[in-house]
């Protein structure tokens, strides 16, 4: 499974943004994708994971707080981030990773495969 993390950029606090993931390969083997991000010194964190059945089970992070939104086109093989109301300590770098069972797990651990970031930047 490959995955590719697009549609990150410069943003004004309060802002908004989509961010996609497009996944191609043995894509029928994956049960849940999640968003992770990363701020440049710092660990890894878990922002978002969404299963592939059908109506997609979601879970968020207690810092997302209502204003993200994970979601997924299955046509599309695409999954999405819509990042609103976001302010300077979400900037980071985002990554989409992808896993064969349905989990909605925070460890990174659990997640087989991993795409390149996206980078958001929140400007004041």
């Amino acid at each position: 499974v490959q995955l590719q993390a697009s549609g990150g950029g410069l943003v004004q606090t309060g802002g908004s943004l989509r961010l996609s993931c497009a996944a191609s390969g043995s894509i029928f083997v994956v049960g849940a994708i999640g968003w992770y991000r990363q701020v440049p010194g710092k660990q890894r964190e878990w922002v978002a994971s969404i299963t592939t059945t059908i109506g997609g089970t979601t879970k968020y992070a207690d810092f997302v707080q209502g204003r993200f939104t994970i979601s997924r086109d299955n046509a599309k093989n695409t999954l999405y981030l819509d990042l609103n109301t976001l302010a300077s300590w979400d900037t980071a770098v985002y990554y989409c990773a992808a896993v064969q069972q349905p989990l909605l797990s925070p460890l990174e651990s659990d997640y087989e495969y991993w795409g390149r970031g996206t980078l958001v930047t929140v400007s004041s």
